[in-house]
């Protein structure tokens, strides 16, 4: 969500769970049934630990306790393939020695981290599920450890200072709070820990301008540190190396924060503008969805950008108005805005291609709302020309596009007929 919000629209969106009814993908009290508890071996790694319920609420004392939150349902599905699409991946896909998957193949152990298309978490923290009386401000129906066990490995977040805190929160902490940035750092670190094969990406939004260091710290506290990767040459560059070689050194975290100033005390956090380049991100229709760079502003032509080493980022979610100030996540048209086929305007798969044909490469990073739809992994399988291995599937918490019934069972379309209302009055 984007915007200033009033606090009178926190609290309509705050009263949405008076509205919602129906089963959400977790019990109707929002605990996971003991059947549902895994045995710690998820990822391409093997092992991996997840969690029910809202990230950052957890305590770092109870990372033994953890119980495993798979998303189960099928992840196979048609793509109809561009030519382009075709012309990358049977270029691109590199074969490897390796029997162990490194981020869902084993054909990817070997290629560069800049030649693998990395699907992504938009908002990872924030929830739409019963943990958040199924907010209309959440963008994903399950937390981070679920995504991660189901193929994603790039997420997103938004950071606020909070009373000297820094808490994830969506837009304002009073709308939709995820608990603290150093708790969720606990939780990536010991999925990582679990699946020693994988690359994982962090994409944090500074929204408080706080300085490096106070990032720096929570990643010390939070001992994530220890995994995170410092480039050979700073700013953009074509020599990145294989993630083989990254889970080899144990550098196997790769976080972009928008925005802050390199520090060599944490040379692991990397400015994004000074490496990443991203198209348009505030999207209200599947026909708005374009591959012009949008971000940073010193960059203005994709092709020039990537052969200096920009990664190209694609943002592929659309927003739905609800007043001239406020716009949520539009889960309504979510089977078409994530689905792999590439003949459908405003597809995953489509935009995908497209971008595709006008760079001359597949996206590095993609970024969608609910990622368990599409489900969006496998529009990534078919850019990096894998079929994937060792992986929990991707959730399928399905949709009915038509009544506006979300997973979580909230009937979004009279939710957000109910917000708009309350801000107009107010």
């Amino acid at each position: 969500m984007k915007s200033s919000i009033l606090s009178t629209a926190a609290v309509a969106l705050s009263l949405t769970a008076t509205v919602s009814s129906l089963p959400s993908p977790q019990n109707q009290d929002g605990q996971w049934d003991a059947s549902q508890w895994g045995d710690g071996s998820s990822g391409s790694g093997g092992g991996g630990g997840g969690g029910g319920g809202q990230d950052g609420s957890w305590g770092a004392s109870s990372t033994t306790d953890w119980t495993n939150t798979w998303a189960t349902a099928t992840s196979t599905g048609g793509y109809a393939a561009s030519t382009a699409v075709e012309a990358a991946t049977s270029t691109s896909t590199s074969s490897s020695t390796s029997t162990v998957a490194c981020n869902n193949s084993p054909d990817l152990c070997s290629r560069q981290y800049s030649k693998v298309t990395h699907m992504g978490a938009h908002d990872a923290a924030f929830l739409r599920d019963s943990s958040t009386d199924n907010s209309v401000a959440g963008n994903q129906y399950y937390n981070a450890t679920a995504a991660l066990n189901a193929g994603i490995r790039l997420l997103s977040l938004q950071v606020h200072n909070s009373n000297g805190t820094l808490q994830l929160c969506h837009t304002t902490c009073s709308l939709l709070d995820a608990g603290t940035l150093e708790d969720f750092l606990v939780k990536i670190k010991y999925w990582m820990d679990e699946n020693p094969n994988e690359v994982v990406t962090l994409l944090i939004v500074n929204s408080g301008d706080e300085d490096v260091a106070a990032f720096g710290a929570v990643y010390e506290s939070s001992n994530i540190s220890s995994y995170g990767y410092t480039p050979a040459t700073a700013g953009a560059s074509n020599t990145w190396p294989t993630l083989q070689t990254m889970i080899n050194e144990g550098t196997k975290l790769v976080t972009f924060i928008a925005t802050i100033t390199y520090s060599t005390t944490y040379p692991y956090l990397l400015n994004e503008w000074d490496y990443v380049f991203e198209t348009a991100y505030e999207v209200t229709s599947l026909t708005g969805l374009n591959c012009t760079v949008d971000r940073p502003s010193g960059v203005s032509d994709a092709s020039s950008a990537i052969s200096s080493g920009y990664l190209p980022l694609m943002n592929h979610f659309i927003y739905q108005s609800i007043t001239s100030s406020i716009e949520v996540p539009n889960v309504e048209i979510i089977d078409t805005t994530n689905s792999p086929d590439t003949g459908t305007i405003g597809s995953l798969g489509h935009h995908a291609a497209t971008c595709n044909s006008e760079w001359g490469t597949t996206p590095v990073f993609a970024l969608v709302d609910f990622y368990s739809e599409g489900p969006a992994i496998n529009t990534a399988d078919n850019l990096n020309g894998i079929s994937p291995e060792g992986r929990s599937e991707s959730s399928s918490a399905t949709s009915d596009a038509s009544s506006g019934l979300s997973p979580a069972g909230a009937k979004t379309g009279a939710l957000v007929a109910f917000l708009a209302a309350a801000v107009l009055i107010c």
